[in-house]
């Protein structure tokens, strides 16, 4: 009996064993399957995004819908401080047909005009241009810019503060860096600005030479790469998607025919610079030059002086003009309102010489306040806050699809003590 009772005891726990082994099996074979089925959920995961961004596609035309109502709001509203339209439509200019290669131009004098030709259009071969980032059709809202400006000045600081304003307004966000007028520096934030994959890069370049190896390297990174304020040299246009600013020599030969006129066509006249190297420093300099070369020609172009923006150091130069000049010492044209035309006041006066006539590029508040008081004949009108918003609108422009020109202005005048309220108060 007692071998009977092992022998059931001994089938019993073996039919156990084989239940458990099934049950095992049967649990295994359950969570097998449904492995298959979390994998199956994991890839239904980008089927899910692309859904998401298939029937995102609507979402993207309302987000399209929506960019292109905030922009069309913020250039009917946006003002700029002396009540101007600051995303104001742009001023476009025909290039002419240069005289010459650009190494048989350098060979002219300084007062022709001819020779700046490569300086002042950008004048480019287009068939040159690289593959540009197409615009992703999508609308600006929602975009973010990075804003890479050239250094440290009052002025840069009013366009900033109005590309902020303008980017707030279209409904994007952007990221500022100043360099400090240091090339080093500035080539440094373009690539961190590449680093960090913005959705376009907007650069104020501190030379007009160099600009084309940093708008290469934005473009080849597939950002889309706009240029404001100076301009570049012409070949980098192959480069960058467009260019807005001033015309900077167009609107110092309008101040220039003004000097002239007021010199009665006679005279010495000699000219503080922009920083060298830079587009204003040409523009500033030649622009006015070749005008009154042409218009005027007993007028004599005494010196160039580039002393920077210290009102100290222009007075100095200043001062020494009047020195070896004497009366042969007319007119100055100075590149800057601010700094650079309260130093050449300052001598002037000191030497009793309030009868040499001053134009300078502007405007700021000090150049307004000297043109009201008579220290100041003239100075161009460049809207500070009318480039940034040009900018803005042009960048906006292109992520909604619309056709930009490659190259546009803001528009300017000449203030004298005529007009000059119509220009007040004043940007920076």
């Amino acid at each position: 009996m007692k071998k009977y009772l092992a022998l059931a005891l001994a089938v019993l726990m073996l039919l156990s064993a084989v239940s458990l082994a099934g049950c095992a099996a049967g649990t295994a074979s359950s969570a097998a399957a449904s492995a298959p089925a979390a994998s199956s959920a994991a890839a239904s995961a980008p089927a899910a995004a692309s859904a998401s961004a298939s029937s995102a596609a609507p979402a993207a035309g309302g987000n399209l819908e929506e960019s292109t109502k905030l922009l069309a709001d913020a250039i009917a509203n946006l003002k700029t401080t002396d009540n101007h339209q600051m995303m104001a439509d742009p001023v476009l200019f025909d290039v002419p047909q240069a005289t010459g290669t650009a190494d048989e131009l350098a060979k002219l004098p300084d007062t022709d005009s001819n020779k700046w030709h490569y300086y002042e259009y950008l004048d480019w071969d287009k068939s040159a241009d690289a593959k540009l980032p197409a615009s992703p059709a999508d609308g600006q809202k929602g975009k973010h810019i990075i804003l890479i400006v050239h250094g440290a000045h009052a002025w840069t600081t009013c366009y900033t503060d109005a590309f902020k304003a303008a980017c707030d307004a279209v409904g994007m966000t952007c990221d500022v860096y100043d360099p400090n007028w240091d090339q080093s520096t500035q080539d440094g934030y373009v690539d961190q600005a590449i680093n960090e994959h913005p959705d376009a890069i907007v650069l104020i370049p501190i030379s007009a030479d160099h600009a084309e190896q940093q708008f290469k390297k934005i473009t080849d990174a597939g950002i889309p790469a706009f240029c404001s304020n100076t301009t570049p040299q012409a070949s980098a246009m192959n480069y960058i998607l467009a260019y807005t600013g001033p015309n900077d020599w167009y609107q110092m030969r309008l101040a220039a025919d003004k000097l002239g006129d007021k010199l009665g066509g006679k005279g010495g006249v000699a000219y503080i610079t922009h920083n060298v190297g830079g587009s204003p420093y040409y523009a500033r300099c030649y622009g006015p030059m070749t005008e009154l070369a042409a218009k005027y020609p007993d007028i004599q172009h005494l010196d160039v002086q580039s002393p920077g923006f210290e009102a100290s150091a222009v007075k100095q130069v200043v001062s020494d003009w009047i020195t070896k000049y004497g009366d042969k010492l007319n007119g100055i044209v100075l590149a800057d309102d601010s700094d650079q035309a309260i130093g050449a006041v300052e001598a002037c006066k000191a030497a009793g010489r309030q009868d040499i006539v001053i134009m300078a590029a502007g405007i700021s508040k000090q150049g307004a306040e000297l043109i009201q008081s008579g220290d100041l004949m003239c100075a161009s009108y460049q809207s500070c806050q009318g480039d940034a918003g040009l900018a803005v609108r042009t960048v906006s422009e292109y992520f909604c699809n619309q056709e930009i020109p490659r190259v546009s202005y803001i528009a300017t005048d000449v203030i004298t003590a005529d007009n000059v309220d119509s220009f007040t108060p004043c940007q920076w």
